[in-house]
């Protein structure tokens, strides 16, 4: 029979509570991940270790909620949460996957059409500069989108792994511009996956360079 991981919370159950949590979670192996969780908001989980082995958390450092906490360290990990009740939860794979696109970044619970329009706006700005040129590394980050389609604010969640490219990755964002208006129902901020491709067919960006005059 496959070992399971149980952490049992130390406290009070958090996960419908609007309260922030203070959290400073590496990256690590998802099955450490979910225990320290577990004993920074009260959380108990149950989970297969068959199913953690071999997957790996985002880290999550800042002010969250149990659940945006929960969500971001699943991001990239194909698992998603799934309730036994409101102080506790499982892990199960995902019945149906929609990423994006392979090469692009990946966005949750918004219409496809503008979820296209928001990944077209990332990546010519993205392809301004070598640096952070789309397909080259890995990075979560989190947009505010204003009224205008413009990226107002940006939060590097992850790092890329070199400061120079962080930055250079928080100013392009900066001048982003959705051309498509954003849904009513859009929750902000979005955290948006940025991936590096692992197929050997990086996405040319020559077209949209010489198109932007850069």
């Amino acid at each position: 029979m496959p070992g399971l991981l149980r952490a049992e919370p130390l406290g009070p159950p958090q996960i419908d509570s609007p309260q922030l949590l203070a959290l400073d979670l590496p990256t690590q192996n998802l099955a450490d991940a979910l225990e320290a969780f577990s004993r920074s908001t009260g959380m108990a989980v149950l989970v297969d270790r068959e199913l953690t082995r071999g997957r790996r958390s985002i880290g999550v450092h800042g002010r969250y909620s149990a659940r945006e906490a929960l969500g971001l360290l699943l991001t990239g990990s194909g698992l998603v949460a799934r309730y036994a009740r409101s102080d506790a939860f499982t892990l199960q794979v995902p019945e149906a996957s929609q990423p994006l696109s392979p090469k692009g970044p990946r966005a949750a619970r918004i219409n496809s059409s503008y979820a296209t329009a928001l990944q077209q706006a990332i990546e010519r700005s993205l392809c301004r500069s070598p640096l952070t040129r789309p397909g080259s590394f890995r990075a979560l980050v989190q947009v505010w989108i204003g009224p205008d389609g413009s990226i107002e604010h940006s939060r590097l969640v992850s790092s890329t792994g070199d400061v120079q490219r962080d930055e250079a990755l928080v100013r392009s964002l900066g001048s982003t511009r959705v051309e498509r208006l954003a849904p009513s129902s859009l929750r902000q901020p979005l955290t948006l996956l940025l991936m590096p491709d692992t197929t050997g067919t990086r996405m040319e960006c020559t077209a949209r360079e010489g198109a932007s005059g850069v």
